[in-house]
């Protein structure tokens, strides 16, 4: 009988195509704005939320999704200085306290909650082989949010990527993309966090779209490589993890540096 036909498998797959849309979109935007450090503290204080859902009884993704996104809005109110987008120290230094006091929140509250928790390192270092299926639905209806936000306001957020002063120039809400940026990086976070966990969810943001951005040279192009590379280093992860009985998530990220060394040594 196929892997396939076991529905575990089936809803891996179907986890990996889903996160793999999420990380084209965002991913692409992350590296062409140079997010990716946002994008580990948004992963990093996620734990409070995961925190938060076991002490209260509450669904971990949505919880998980609502606290990300206010401490995504949190960093990107610090990286803004009159109407400007300017990262500096003050940035940093809340990325940074958010980053460790949202796994610090997360630990002690993990700790003060009832029963077990095993489900925490599905969260730590991902468990797309156990992803249930209300967590797809999640995803698919998360993925289509971001469609209709990228539909919506694709060539603000591409004006606003490539030219910042330009798009000011003509009139564009550069702030309020930056905002709706942030918080679209912020559910591609928390989706990534089923597929490899919060400790190697940076690698998965990036290594695809970087590699894309090598292949293409618009950005449409580089999301839709991005996703498709995404898609394949997940698959190749998952059937390499099954066969050798390793952690799909590890085996992923691994998949995809050896693809990233690969790509680099053809492109000399």
């Amino acid at each position: 009988m196929s892997v396939l036909a076991y529905p575990f498998m089936q809803h891996a797959v179907l986890a990996a195509l889903l996160c793999s849309i999420a990380c084209g979109i965002i991913g692409s935007l992350v590296i062409l704005n140079r997010l990716s450090y946002l994008a580990g503290a948004v992963a990093h204080a996620a734990y409070g939320g995961i925190g938060i859902a076991f002490i209260a009884g509450l669904p971990v993704l949505p919880c998980t999704m609502g606290f990300s996104l206010a401490s995504s809005l949190v960093m990107a109110k610090t990286m803004i200085k009159n109407g400007d987008i300017a990262p500096g120290q003050t940035a940093d230094t809340a990325m940074g306290i958010l980053w460790a006091g949202g796994m610090a929140l997360g630990i002690i509250l993990i700790d003060l909650s009832p029963g077990y928790a095993g489900d925490l390192m599905g969260f730590l270092f991902g468990s797309i082989l156990a992803v249930p299926v209300e967590n797809l639905v999640f995803m698919a209806a998360l993925d289509l949010a971001l469609l209709g936000m990228l539909y919506r306001y694709g060539q603000g957020l591409t004006a606003v990527t490539l030219d910042p002063e330009f798009s000011r120039a003509r009139g564009l809400p550069v702030t309020g993309l930056f905002y709706l940026l942030v918080g679209m990086t912020a559910v591609a976070v928390v989706m990534l966090l089923q597929i490899v966990g919060l400790i190697l969810v940076i690698a998965l943001l990036t290594i695809p779209p970087y590699m894309g951005r090598r292949m293409t040279r618009s950005l449409p192009g580089m999301m839709l490589a991005s996703s498709l590379l995404c898609f394949a280093f997940c698959l190749g992860g998952v059937a390499v993890a099954y066969v050798f009985d390793l952690s799909p998530g590890a085996v992923i990220i691994a998949v995809a540096t050896a693809a990233y060394g690969a790509q680099l040594l053809l492109k000399r």
